[in-house]
């Protein structure tokens, strides 16, 4: 039976990935990847062979209109990113729609996601957050996108690229006020990193180190009491356990 599955895929360690991806990708007809370069590197670990074909956010439109004509002649595909959960500030959403308008099942394989391990290593409130994603890159509409949720008294989640994190630090800092937060970067590879502290202190180690990897940005709500003295200005660290399998930065970068 023609199926759409979404399957999530690690975000750094290749261990990370579940017995049921393993199947169903090994199961279906065609795997529609993100980036296929990097698909084909988890597929070659794992000795799996299917054939792939691109769905990215430049392609979304006619990418789809090719999937969803394989789904109707019976097909199952499977859906995946660059890493981790499909449609988390990355294509899927999409896809999913004309599944469902189609009439086509509709399924995901649950796995990894960046967000929720660093929301919960954080060490900020859990029960109620708002995942952002990416703020815009330019300075003025990214103050605007941070400004929406100054008096959001929910923990606060971004997604930030090595090379504008000290910009939405700064902003950030900025529109918020010097609140506790947390930086997380490379999860789930050898040199996992966790910053906690504030806003001003992950600012200074920012500034003075060199930014490299995907990073999640997580700040604590307006109306939060999450004992900033604890942690102002400390850093915290730990090695991932290595596992046979684990990308280089090269073959997998977080996002």
């Amino acid at each position: 039976m023609s199926t759409l599955y979404l399957v999530a895929t690690p975000i750094g360690n290749l261990g990370d990935i579940t017995l049921r991806a393993l199947e169903v990708l090994r199961r279906v007809d065609v795997i529609a990847a993100e980036d296929t370069r990097k698909t084909a590197i988890l597929l070659r670990h794992y000795d799996i062979h299917k054939p792939q074909l691109a769905f990215y956010e430049h392609n979304e439109e006619r990418a789809g209109r090719h999937i969803e004509a394989l789904l109707k002649q019976g097909k199952s595909v499977a859906l995946v990113t660059s890493a981790g959960t499909p449609g988390i500030s990355d294509p899927g959403y999409t896809l999913v729609q004309r599944a469902i308008q189609a009439g086509i099942p509709v399924t995901m394989i649950p796995g990894p996601a960046a967000f929720v391990m660093a929301l919960v290593l954080s060490g900020l409130p859990v029960h109620s957050f708002t995942f952002r994603g990416f703020p815009p890159r330019k300075a003025g509409r990214r103050r605007r996108f941070l400004e929406a949720d100054r008096h959001s008294p929910y923990t606060l989640i971004y997604y930030e690229s090595p090379y504008r994190l000290v910009a939405l630090l700064r902003d950030a800092l900025e529109v918020f006020g010097d609140r506790p937060a947390a930086l997380a970067n490379e999860l789930t590879k050898l040199f996992e990193k966790v910053y906690r502290g504030t806003l001003s202190s992950l600012l200074e180690t920012m500034t003075q180190e060199k930014p490299r990897g995907e990073y999640v940005l997580v700040v604590a709500g307006a109306s939060q009491e999450s004992g900033v003295g604890a942690h102002e200005g400390l850093a915290w660290e730990e090695s991932s356990p290595e596992v046979e399998g684990d990308e280089t930065e090269a073959e997998a970068e977080e996002g």
